[in-house]
């Protein structure tokens, strides 16, 4: 038998002893590269320190910080792309509110004063890209809002009682 004939067989058996099936091929799963200036955003670092004063983890975030960019916010999206939230950042204290169209995931978004101070918090029910989707108010001034993916908040300390820090460029 010829080499390339052993080989040949030898590949056939292989195929037979594994139901014709290719062996399988190990798999990672890796947090997606970060790039908030492709999606159009800043990035940021930023902190809550929790009620109970615990420790405070750094963070990395999307940053909302112009008119644009807070209009968009995570329009069409269905993850953070990498990061832990998004931040949205006013020049001022703002009442304004939140809307979820054509954003396809659930939402949790936690409002904060101009010193960092927690003002509230809610949940966001997706809505498509419509006319009349909902609005979700602070109900009190604020100037920094953070969004996560429905039920991260606590997760990043935030809650009644916690304080936002943002700034500074995130750890890679």
């Amino acid at each position: 038998m010829t080499r390339a004939a052993a080989v040949a067989l030898a590949a056939v058996l292989l195929a037979a002893c594994s139901g014709g099936k290719p062996p399988a091929t190990p798999t990672t799963t890796t947090t997606p590269a970060r790039d908030a200036a492709s999606l159009g955003f800043g990035e940021v670092a930023f902190r809550i320190r929790p009620a109970d004063r615990g420790t405070a983890a750094q963070f990395c975030a999307l940053l909302a910080d112009t008119p644009r960019q807070r209009a968009q916010g995570l329009m069409g999206r269905r993850d953070l792309a990498g990061y832990d939230a998004m931040v949205f950042r006013f020049p001022a204290d703002t009442t304004g509110e939140f809307y979820m169209r054509d954003v396809p995931v659930p939402l949790s978004i936690a409002w904060f004063a101009a010193d960092g101070r927690f003002v509230t918090a809610t949940d966001m029910a997706p809505c498509a890209d419509r006319e009349g989707c909902p609005t979700y108010g602070a109900g009190a001034p604020y100037r920094l809002a953070v969004e996560v993916l429905q039920g991260g908040l606590a997760r990043l300390g935030a809650g009644p009682g916690s304080v936002l820090t943002v700034g500074g460029g995130c750890k890679t």
